[in-house]
């Protein structure tokens, strides 16, 4: 797994200069999509199943099929995101719009658990407000760059933030490229890897803190994917009692600074009926903080799918561990975290 000392070409190393225009990664329903996705949401109906049980075989989506194989194309091997708009209230109530969803997403991936609740279509929406044991997607306070348990995340905005809730995109191979033109010396800490504490979300019979260190980025059989949540490294090096040494620390500071630089960060807002996908081994992505309207009917409310590929991507042993293959163990549980370590200052 140590890296290749080349950059990272191709339009997957993006800059947020390159997409200044929103309209180069955003694709508008046309109503032929529409249509398509009509005609597939009452077959879906008819078919009497519950949505959860369904998956790709299910959603076929005619004449707009092709398009949806590109758009999965530009997720899995373009830029590595696309968002799609047109999915409104105006259209569909929120019900056939959660179903669309769904469906899409199974032409993505494998739906997968999301919390402890157990949880296939996580609703992101604040329930904790600032409280640190909260699920992060269950609160409204700040997300620093991170990546998510799986393969591809895809999101659904029913209604907006009052204020803030700003959302942002950093490619990791950009990141790569520009630590190897300005620290390569920082990049063996990062491919070296460091143990993750799971904060109880592991699957049952596995340790609390993985094993084996997982890399945040990693060469597998030409790909680089990328792995971080820098909160969870933190708390697993203070509960071994391992700090974590100036080296690492430096290269850890180095990689946030780069993925959060104006120039390599693209930030955008979800509007209501817009959904994203993104390639959550090629992408981090951050939230900020937002404040709901006095409405509860108006509260801040996205849909949100975490997709695995189920080997249709290489990834280092590792990463394939610490990530497995049906997300977090849905235990009927509360959504708050385990809190045996001391809870870390951000997310």
């Amino acid at each position: 797994m140590s890296p290749i000392r080349k950059p990272i070409s191709g339009r997957s190393a993006w800059r947020s200069g390159d997409l200044a225009d929103r309209r180069v990664y955003t694709v508008g329903l046309t109503p032929a999509h529409l249509a398509a996705f009509d005609a597939a949401l009452a077959a879906h109906r008819a078919s009497g199943r519950p949505l959860e049980d369904t998956g790709a075989a299910d959603w076929g989506f005619g004449a707009a099929t092709p398009d949806v194989a590109a758009w999965r194309e530009e997720v899995l091997h373009g830029r590595g995101f696309v968002v799609l708009r047109g999915l409104g209230a105006e259209r569909y109530p929120p019900d056939d719009q959660a179903a669309i969803f769904w469906g899409l997403g199974a032409r993505f991936g494998r739906a997968v658990s999301q919390s402890a609740m157990g949880d296939r279509v996580g609703h992101v929406t604040d329930v904790g407000g600032r409280d640190r044991r909260e699920r992060a997607y269950r609160s409204s306070r700040e997300l620093t760059m991170h990546t998510d348990r799986c393969d591809v995340v895809g999101m659904l905005c029913l209604v907006q933030a009052l204020r803030g809730g700003v959302s942002g995109y950093t490619s990791a191979h950009t990141i790569y490229n520009e630590m190897l033109a300005a620290r390569p010396d920082l990049l063996d800490p990062l491919f070296a890897g460091f143990p993750y504490h799971r904060r109880g979300e592991q699957l049952p019979g596995e340790p609390t803190i993985t094993p084996e260190p997982v890399p945040v980025l990693s060469f597998w059989e030409g790909e680089l994917s990328v792995v971080f949540l820098r909160a969870y490294i933190e708390m697993a090096a203070k509960e071994l009692g391992r700090p974590l040494t100036e080296r690492e620390v430096a290269a850890l500071d180095c990689f946030e600074e780069v993925a959060a630089r104006p120039d390599v960060r693209l930030e955008f807002t979800l509007e209501p009926g817009e959904v994203v996908f993104f390639n959550n081994c090629t992408i981090l992505h951050n939230r900020t903080a937002f404040e709901d309207a006095p409405d509860p009917a108006r509260r801040r409310h996205l849909l949100r799918l975490w997709l695995m590929l189920d080997g249709r991507r290489p990834l280092a042993p590792a990463v394939h561990a610490y990530k497995g293959t049906a997300g977090i163990a849905g235990r009927d549980a509360p959504s708050t975290y385990y809190t045996g370590a001391a809870l870390p200052d951000r997310y």
